[in-house]
Formats: structure tokens, C-alpha cells, sequence
């Protein structure tokens, strides 16, 4: 009985019990740890894999009828990554590792936004209307052996260290300090195949479907207005009047993918907000002549008579010996189409010819004496005007003339040579329905045009405005203030 109470009483070694099941349980949690952190590792390294490829496919989703094709082969061809914990393979970069469905958009956000929201119903195959592109990545098994062995000691079934990823982004193009103009395009013209190319665009009708050459404006409120340019705080024709004539009139930036469009017909915009770049200001413009905001381009030859010097009056006299940049060849004078198209060729040889003669050649009436400099060069329109603006530097572009290609009404000059050149949206309305007002369009691209010649005056809201096509702008980060600056998007939305 005496060993029995001193084995009873003895505490030596007690300790090791509890050390025994802390061990126990240190080394279960260490196990825990090592699986979870190969779960957690491999979950990064997929989550990583989707968001590039997600990127690298929204990037080319710019509505173009290729533009899933060319996204789904940025998706397989241009990421390649790795994980190292998973069975399989451990490279990330073929089409096996991922799957893609094209999206319109995503679920409004509720009161309890949730990522997990299904996108099913916005999942299309039309690339004009997929601007996010959802990558979901091939489920990969990670092993897990000290779950698997506690799972068998616990008689449970073993978990199945399955890691999967899903990542959706999205693109979307914007155009910044532009012209709210737009004109519909024929199907399939682009501006880089028709540069030097003249348009005769005529205002779209409020009702009736809009055609090629129709042209109209871009919704102010959709594209805003900047609080600190001329054109702040105004309302209605007075805001379009200054939109379209201001210099300087800086605008938010709208996104290329879809554009609100207003009619062409609008009271109080007619010819002659256009015409004050030419230092033509009458009706409406008249009490603007002095404002350097709305001031005229450094060459304003028009083919009006200027010989009494000052402003025209409502009812100028054509010069004799001057006129302004003709269209191309191709347009009949008498149904003022090319072809029966408002867009023409880019071949104006004869009208360059003319121009050359009259207003720098020996006079019609053959007492006017050749321009001391010759004829200005340049195989575009634009080309020549820049080159008579160069060349004049401080004198007068036309010597001897009814005119002298210098303002003479407005005070206030400008000296930028494309004050008389717009950033206007090209759409194309046959596969875009527009008809005067209309939501969400996209622009095919974004055009810098220049305005060759004089509006003829119009007692209403329908008329002519020729062009000539300069260059495509846009397309990336950059650009300048005159030619807009533009930016492309391209971000992770889940």
C-alpha cells in the first residue's frame, strides 16, 4: 500500500503528457498550414493567369467585326505563366487552360452588390456588342496528403483540393477634345484608305433614316462640357454655336464604344457658324466678330469680293479673280454628287489647276500679274493651305486680288493653321440605324477633316459643308489638343 501511494503521490513526468497532445496538436496545425498554403498558392497563381488573360483579350474587343477573333487568339498566344503546386502540368498558356465567354455587360449593381452575380444573360458572339470578356480558368487539383490521411483516420471523405479562377475586363476607347460632329460612312470606308479625299455632307432629316453624307451632332450632355471653356454655361443653339464655331472649345471625353447623337437640323445652326472661320461673320455670328474665341483660321480665301474691305453684308459679290478649293473632279455641278455618292475620289487635278490659275496665275482678264512665289504645292488640299500659310509668313496669302486670304473683318485672328479643321465621329449608319436622335452608337472611328470652302448661305437649317479627309486619329494614349486626345481602357472588372 506504501508503493501504491508513492506512485499515486510521484508528479515526475507529468509534463510530458501535456507536451505529448500539444504536439499533437502543433503538428496538425503545421499540416493544415502546409495544405492551405498550397490551395492558397495555387489559387494566386490561377487568379493571376485569368486577370492577364482577361486583359490581354479585352484589349481587342473594339467592336470591330474580327474583334472576337482577334481577342480569343490574344487570349491563347500571348500569356504564358506557371503554377507549381497543382497535378498536371505546371505551364499556364494554351487554350486548355482557360475558357471565354464574351459579355455586353455585367448585373446592376443592387443594394447588396455581389460578384458572383450570374452573367449568363449577357454573354453574346456578336463583336460589335462584346465589350468584357470573361476567362474562367481549367480547375486544377492541388494534393493534399496530410488532409487526405486525417480525413482516412477520421473515416471522412477526403477533400478535393480543387482551385479554379474566374476574371472578367473589359475595354472601352475614349476621345477627348473632339468636335461634338458626327457623319455616317458607307460600309467598309475607312479614312486612312481616302485621305485627300473631299465629302459633301448635308444634314440629316429628324425622321428619316440617315444615309452616307448625312451628317449631325454628338449629344453635349453625353459628351460634356469643360467648366473652364468658352462654352460653359451655355444652353441650347448657343451652346451648339459655340461647340461648333469656338476656338479652344475643349470638351469631357465620351467613350468611342456608344455615342448619343442629336438631329442635323437644329435652329440657329446654320452656314454661317461655320462660315466664321473663313472671317465671314453674319446673322448670328455678326456680334462675335471681335471675340478671340470664335476668331477665323490664318487663310480664309472664300472667293467673295473683299475690295471694299471690312466684313461681307448678307449679300456678298462673288470675286472675279479668286475662288476657294474646289471638291474633287468626280462631283458633277449640277447634282453635286461624285458618282452618285457625296464621297469622293481624291483626284482633283483639274480643280487643283484652277484654283492654281486663278488665284496665282495670270488673271482672267489677263491684266493680273503671276504670284511673285508661284503656286503653292501639296497634293492634298490641306497640303496647299498649309503650304500658302507658310509661306505668306506675316503678308498676304493672294497678292493683287478682290481679296487677300487675310481676315479683314475680325480683330482677332487666329494663327493655328487647323482652326479650320474638326474632329468629327464617323459611324456607320446602316449597320447603326440613326435617324436624328439616337442612344449608344459607335463611332467607327474619329476623323480629322478640313473645311475647304465656304458654307453657301442658307435662309434655313439644310445645308451642304465640304470636306476633305486628313487622317484617322485616336487609336491609343497621345495625341495633341487640336487633334484630340484619346485613350484606350483596358481594365479588370471581377
Amino acid at each position: 500500500m506504501t508503493s501504491l501511494r508513492k506512485i499515486r503521490d510521484k508528479e515526475d513526468g507529468t509534463i510530458l503528457v501535456f507536451v505529448g497532445m500539444f504536439m499533437v496538436v502543433m503538428i496538425g496545425m503545421a499540416a493544415l498550414t502546409f495544405d492551405l498554403g498550397r490551395i492558397a498558392s495555387t489559387q494566386t497563381d490561377m487568379q493571376a493567369y485569368t486577370d492577364h488573360v482577361a486583359l490581354a483579350a479585352a484589349g481587342e474587343l473594339d467592336g470591330n467585326a474580327d474583334a472576337i477573333t482577334r481577342a480569343t487568339a490574344a487570349a491563347s498566344g500571348m500569356i504564358d505563366d506557371e503554377q507549381f503546386f497543382a497535378d498536371g502540368s505546371q505551364s499556364l498558356g494554351t487554350s486548355a487552360d482557360f475558357s471565354l465567354r464574351f459579355l455586353t455587360g455585367l448585373p446592376t449593381p443592387g443594394a447588396d452588390p455581389d460578384d458572383n452575380d450570374s452573367v449568363t444573360p449577357f454573354v453574346t458572339t456578336d463583336p460589335a456588342r462584346a465589350v468584357l470578356v470573361e476567362v474562367t480558368a481549367t480547375p486544377r487539383t492541388v494534393f493534399l496528403p496530410f488532409g487526405r490521411s486525417l480525413a482516412s483516420l477520421l473515416g471522412v471523405a477526403s477533400p478535393s483540393g480543387e482551385v479554379n479562377s474566374v476574371s472578367i475586363a473589359g475595354y472601352s476607347a475614349y476621345a477627348c477634345d473632339v468636335t461634338p460632329l458626327m457623319f455616317c460612312i458607307p460600309s467598309g470606308w475607312t479614312s486612312s484608305a481616302n485621305i485627300g479625299a473631299s465629302i459633301k455632307l448635308r444634314t440629316g432629316g429628324n425622321n428619316s433614316a440617315w444615309g452616307p453624307g448625312n451628317f449631325g451632332f454628338l449629344d453635349p450632355t453625353d459628351i460634356g462640357i469643360n467648366p473652364n471653356g468658352p462654352c460653359a454655361g451655355l444652353t441650347g443653339s448657343k451652346l451648339y454655336i459655340c461647340l461648333i464655331a469656338a476656338n479652344g472649345n475643349l470638351t469631357k471625353c465620351v467613350s468611342q464604344r456608344g455615342v448619343d447623337t442629336e438631329p442635323g437640323q437644329r435652329n440657329g445652326i446654320g452656314s454661317a457658324i461655320y462660315n466664321s472661320r473663313f472671317d465671314m461673320f453674319q446673322a448670328t455670328m455678326n456680334q462675335l466678330k471681335n471675340d478671340p474665341d470664335y476668331a477665323p483660321g490664318p487663310n480664309v480665301i472664300s472667293g467673295w469680293d473683299h475690295t471694299g474691305g471690312g466684313c461681307l453684308n448678307n449679300n456678298p459679290t462673288l470675286s472675279t479673280n479668286t475662288i476657294p478649293m474646289p471638291p474633287d473632279d468626280c462631283f458633277d455641278p449640277v447634282s453635286g454628287l461624285c458618282n452618285g455618292s457625296r464621297f469622293g475620289d481624291g483626284n482633283w487635278t483639274s480643280g487643283q489647276a484652277a484654283y492654281n490659275l486663278m488665284n496665282y496665275g495670270v488673271g482672267p482678264d489677263g491684266t493680273l500679274t503671276p504670284h511673285a512665289q508661284g503656286a503653292p504645292t501639296g497634293n492634298t488640299r490641306y497640303q496647299v493651305y498649309l503650304d500658302e500659310v507658310s509661306r505668306a509668313g506675316s503678308g498676304d496669302i493672294v497678292t493683287g486680288r478682290d481679296e487677300t486670304g487675310r481676315a479683314q473683318c475680325s480683330s482677332q485672328p487666329s494663327t493655328d493653321p487647323d482652326r479650320r479643321t474638326f474632329i468629327a465621329a464617323a459611324i456607320d449608319c446602316t449597320a447603326n440605324p440613326v435617324s436624328g436622335r439616337a442612344t449608344d452608337v459607335p463611332v467607327k472611328e474619329f476623323v480629322k477633316v478640313f473645311l475647304f470652302q465656304p458654307l453657301e448661305e442658307s435662309t434655313g437649317s439644310d445645308f451642304d459643308i465640304f470636306v476633305e479627309v486628313v487622317k484617322q486619329v485616336g487609336g491609343g494614349v497621345g495625341g495633341s489638343a487640336v487633334d484630340g486626345i484619346f485613350r484606350d481602357v483596358v481594365r479588370l472588372y471581377r
